[in-house]
């Protein structure tokens, strides 16, 4: 069987990549990283791409803070293509994808959240789980669509 290609993309520590990097090497994943991008310049999720010798590379995010501006998504978008990636993860991605990126990876960009959705979507969900008295809560894997946290879900924990 042939190993997926994917694409990571993640703002932060990089937590979640490093999960699946991990998985990748150990076999118990059949996927090969492609890229590794972020919208932020430092991201930690960068210096572990190269500790795994993954491409990476910083896309400067445009001036909006939830969003990419359409043309830098059009750019993100063909250098997910020129690397061959298949499947777009969001690890920890702050940026809400528009049609661009929607368009090009239909049903083929799934997101890591941290909550049991349908509830507490958007960001900072387990805030919003801890002001809500939850007593349990968990993370969510779920196909990306137009509307924010609310794709098909693929499995929860």
């Amino acid at each position: 069987m042939k190993n997926l290609p994917i694409g990571i993309l993640g703002s932060g520590k990089g937590t979640n990549c490093r999960a699946i990097l991990d998985r990748i090497r150990s076999g118990d994943l059949a996927a090969e990283t492609r890229l590794v991008l972020s919208d932020v310049l430092d991201a930690p999720i960068l210096d572990i791409a190269r500790e795994f010798c993954v491409i990476n590379a910083y896309l400067p995010p445009g001036r909006f803070r939830t969003r990419l501006e359409p043309e830098i998504e059009e750019q993100l978008v063909n250098m997910l293509r020129d690397a061959g990636v298949e499947l777009v993860v969001l690890a920890g991605f702050m940026r809400v994808l528009h049609e661009p990126m929607l368009k090009a990876f239909p049903r083929r960009i799934i997101n890591i959240h941290p909550s049991l959705l349908p509830k507490f979507p958007g960001l900072e969900a387990w805030k919003q789980a801890l002001v809500a008295g939850e007593t349990v809560t968990g993370c969510t894997v779920h196909y990306v669509n137009a509307a924010i946290d609310h794709g098909q879900i693929l499995a929860q924990r």
